[in-house]
């Protein structure tokens, strides 16, 4: 199963996501892709297996993704503060990769009905999500 983690900016979110996918599920192969070089260093640091950085990565990965996860924003063009290009939304958003998206109110959308957590309630939920995916739950 290929799953892609996409984060950027600091890659606080995206580093504590690898870090629970490795200890939760230790043989599981992640790609953290970062929109910046700061996001794909946190996210190597944290034990992704395979790691690159910018929009052609963004692109190739979600082609054959089994699972996507990141912040909300990543499916929304020029969010993350402009990070995200429309091509790295729109490469994600057509991608048939289950897509696990956090939402962060810093990416400047709400949807009705999620009450606000903190970022480990989140991850543990998007954790949940892939193992069940994995046949792991």
């Amino acid at each position: 199963m290929k799953i892609v983690v996409v984060d950027g900016q600091g890659g606080s979110l995206g580093k504590i996501i690898v870090g629970q996918l490795k200890k939760e599920i230790p043989d599981i192969e992640v790609y953290a892709i970062g929109t910046n070089s700061v996001a794909t260093t946190a996210m190597r640091k944290a034990g992704a297996t395979f790691c690159a950085t910018g929009e052609n990565p963004i692109l190739l990965a979600c082609e054959d993704a089994d699972i996507i996860i990141g912040p909300m924003g990543i499916i929304a063009a020029n969010s993350l503060l402009g990070e995200i290009t429309p091509e790295m939304a729109y490469a994600i958003g057509k991608s048939h990769a289950e897509k696990i998206l956090v939402p962060i109110s810093k990416c400047r959308i709400y949807v009705t009905g999620i009450r606000e957590l903190p970022y480990s309630d989140y991850v543990d939920l998007a954790i949940d999500e892939v193992k069940r995916l994995c046949g792991s739950a």
